[in-house]
């Protein structure tokens, strides 16, 4: 009777069991931080990882962005790019700590675990899941549509409709979404190495086409387009701001290859900052080159934008085939990257007992997870081949802004839970950059429409269900503290 008290004593609540935390210090031993080994290959060094964060966060948005938010602000885009900066660095800053004190696979995930408990961090999953799959492929569907510009532009032919577009939006199936789709993930099956080393050369590719149209589209300076500066004064500073900051969409990505980087305490927040820098250099230079050049009502409804600046600037259609081809690689480059991380959140959370052990196998030559890259693929395909662009779009805000809360709590929980845990980086000014963090994230989430806040409950609570069903009867850290 005095044992079976003594296990009734000691047997976890549910309350307990959503609220355990899984120590940094076992999840650092597990994947090797701070000696060799691991169960991935440490193989990406630090220039190749910067250019992952770009890779990600580099896509559509940037070619197309202006035309949504420029009727907003007018040429005070300008300062909305400005703002949304400053909050996605500030976030970027606390996931800079974050990588250099848990640097493993998982990103959020793997920080909630950390600091706010098993519970939260499955929700976080669910959402950096969300996010990282819907956005995925969203961005194929894109794909498929710069792919017929482009072919158009060189060739004078383009994919039929019914092959190229989703039913809803007159076609069968968008088969070069899905090809898009396979060929990332027959490059990633090669290993992270293989994968970052394309990822680069891909980078690079886009960058120089940014900067194509920084050079050329400053020719075409007209001060009188900067005139009425701010038409819509502060509101609409902070509408287009609201546009903007999902461009910076992808930062992230670089914290869910911990596993896989060279010096990652070091690295690992080095790289969030240099790609933050790149991005948002960038970003400037093309928001004050193309308000400059083309006045502000030519913005409204124009497709191509920076291509049609470009025309207008030079007289020729040679930058729309060059823009469309460096959309092309973009995209690409942007796909490959997100379902990278997508498949890395499903490897930790696997480790971890949270879904199926099967999603945590490794090939033993190239010490990728098949399995899940495989089951992320045919999940992604679906969507991209049957789903409109524009529904997928609408769910990638909500779990992208959470998981940037979460990171900014998690920064000031840990400073108190574990001071003297080893830091790459440290957030400067503390607390008030976290707290400033977290206000953004606020202001964005309080702009976003009614139903992407509905979307984010029901997949909570979906997430919060297979949680009781079955992360917490298989978690690890659960059967550790009860062997």
């Amino acid at each position: 009777m005095a044992s079976l008290q003594e296990g009734e004593k000691s047997a976890p609540s549910l309350w307990q069991q959503m609220l355990r935390r899984k120590p940094v210090t076992v999840m650092t031993e597990e994947t090797g931080t701070d000696r060799e080994g691991g169960e991935l290959k440490r193989t990406i060094g630090l220039f190749q990882l910067t250019l992952f964060g770009v890779g990600a966060t580099i896509g559509t948005g940037i070619f197309v962005i202006l035309t949504d938010a420029v009727p907003e602000a007018g040429p005070a885009v300008i300062l909305a790019f400005v703002m949304a900066g400053v909050v996605a660095g500030l976030t970027a800053i606390c996931y800079a700590e974050l990588a250099g004190a848990v640097p493993v696979s998982g990103s959020s995930y793997s920080y909630a675990y950390a600091t706010l408990g098993e519970a939260v961090a499955v929700i976080v999953a669910a959402c950096l899941l969300l996010e990282y799959g819907v956005s995925a492929a969203g961005v194929a569907v894109g794909w498929s549509q710069y792919l017929n510009e482009l072919l158009d532009n060189l060739f004078s032919f383009t994919i039929p409709d019914s092959i190229s577009q989703a039913p809803e939006q007159g076609g069968v199936f968008n088969l070069p979404a899905v090809v898009l789709i396979w060929l990332c993930t027959l490059l990633l099956l090669r290993g992270a190495s293989e994968s970052a080393k394309v990822n680069a050369v891909m980078v690079m590719i886009k960058v120089a086409v940014l900067i194509l149209f920084i050079a050329v589209g400053v020719t075409g300076w007209n001060s009188d387009n900067l005139s009425d500066f701010a038409p819509a004064g502060f509101s609409g500073i902070s509408a287009a701001a609201g546009i903007i900051f999902f461009t910076y969409i992808g930062l992230d990505a670089v914290s869910t290859a911990g596993e896989e980087v060279k010096n990652p305490r070091r690295n690992l927040p080095l790289a969030i900052i240099f790609a933050l820098i790149t991005v948002t250099s960038l970003y400037m230079l093309v928001a004050i080159v193309g308000v400059a050049a083309q006045p502000v009502e030519a913005f409204e409804g124009q497709e191509a934008g920076l291509s049609a600046i470009l025309e207008d600037v030079t007289g020729s259609s040679w930058p729309a085939t060059v823009l469309a081809a460096g959309a092309v690689v973009s995209i690409f480059s942007v796909t490959l990257v997100v379902i990278y991380g997508q498949t890395r959140i499903l490897f930790a959370m696997s480790r971890d007992g949270m879904i199926p052990r099967w999603f945590h196998r490794l090939n033993p030559r190239t010490l990728t997870p098949v399995p899940a890259t495989i089951f992320v693929a045919v999940i992604l395909s679906i969507l991209a081949g049957v789903v409109p662009i524009d529904f997928l779009f609408e769910m990638t805000s909500i779990g992208t802004l959470v998981a940037f809360l979460i990171v900014s709590i998690g920064v000031m929980v840990l400073r108190q839970t574990a001071p003297d845990l080893p830091r790459g980086f440290r957030v400067p000014l503390y607390p008030l950059i976290p707290l400033g963090s977290i206000a953004g994230c606020i202001w964005i989430i309080q702009d976003l429409r009614a139903i992407t806040i509905y979307i984010f409950l029901i997949w909570s609570a979906v997430a919060l269900v297979w949680y009781f069903l079955y992360g917490r009867h298989h978690s690890m850290l659960g059967k550790r503290a009860s062997s």
